[in-house]
């Protein structure tokens, strides 16, 4: 039987809130597990690319203005493939495969020069905290407009300890875990060895060089990312609980230039569900987003 037959059997007005999740489930367990081998192979190809800048521009082989889109374009695309494994979605601890899950985690984001495990514990409260404006490290995102949000986010990240930062550091230090402990000293640690090999580029005379794959990149890649994987699956993000912390939307650009996030409803709701998936899982589930209230703008 099929996912869209096994919605449509039930009148899904006449179901309690119980038999109605327990519906969901079912189907959305039908998108869930497998290696997903397109995140991996995303994962090690984008990393590979930006790192054959660095020789390839330093040699005077590749012109800056030539680096410079290709390495923003390498940002866009280095969070993603971490997400999927701050989420354990390759592997779950003790599991055979945990170190790839652990690697593609490490590594993938290099380009953005964002350490994983302060990623993936502040990515956690995020979750649980979903536009909550004391406890969710991504609230800073939240903006009137589009437009107020990127003007806003410029703003925030040319400040010399971006607000961006400072909010991840407040949410390791509420955890006050060991494991958050590391990771705030990590976060800290990684800004300033960053810092430092990108000064010593530049004192060497590969200023523009530095600019060209590091810098600019991450300003325009990290607003594209922000835009794209924060403020606009919950614009306006006023409101909390499971159903109406996030919201399906559609965007002119399609789902894979905002990386699949018209579907982000579909994420919060199965954290663990491969990013490639969301799309079929979405048509599947729709009858029941839609009885359950979720915000599904034009889509």
């Amino acid at each position: 039987m099929s996912v869209s037959a096994t919605v449509h059997e039930h009148d899904l007005s006449e179901l309690s809130s119980q038999q109605l999740l327990r519906l969901e489930r079912s189907i959305a367990e039908q998108f869930m597990g497998g290696l997903p081998w397109g995140s991996i192979v995303w994962a090690f190809t984008n990393l590979a690319v930006w790192l054959s800048l660095w020789p390839l521009t330093l040699s005077g082989v590749l012109p800056l203005w030539a680096a410079a889109p290709i390495a923003t374009l390498n940002v866009i695309l280095s969070y993603l493939p971490s997400h999927e494994a701050q989420h354990r979605i390759i592997a779950r601890e003790g599991e055979r495969l945990f170190w790839l899950n652990e690697v593609v985690g490490h590594l993938s984001p290099v380009p953005l020069g964002l350490p994983y495990q302060a990623a993936r514990l502040t990515h956690y409260e995020h979750h649980k905290h979903a536009n909550d404006l004391e406890l969710d490290p991504d609230i800073n995102t939240r903006a009137d407009s589009g437009w107020h949000m990127v003007v806003k986010d410029i703003g925030m990240q040319l400040q010399t300890v971006p607000k961006t930062n400072i909010a991840y550091a407040n949410a390791l230090e509420r955890l006050g875990t060991e494991d958050a402990r590391r990771a705030g000293a990590t976060l800290l640690a990684y800004a300033l060895v960053t810092n430092a090999l990108l000064f010593g580029f530049a004192w060497a005379g590969y200023a523009l060089e530095v600019a060209a794959i590091v810098w600019l990149p991450r300003i325009v890649g990290g607003l594209y990312i922000r835009f794209f994987l924060s403020w606009a699956p919950h614009h306006p993000a006023l409101a909390v609980g499971r159903y109406r912390d996030t919201r399906g939307f559609r965007s002119r650009l399609g789902n894979i230039l905002t990386m699949g996030m018209q579907y982000h409803v579909i994420h919060h709701l199965y954290p663990r569900m491969p990013l490639m998936r969301h799309p079929a899982a979405f048509r599947a589930l729709r009858p029941i987003l839609v009885a359950r209230g979720c915000r599904l703008d034009g889509i």
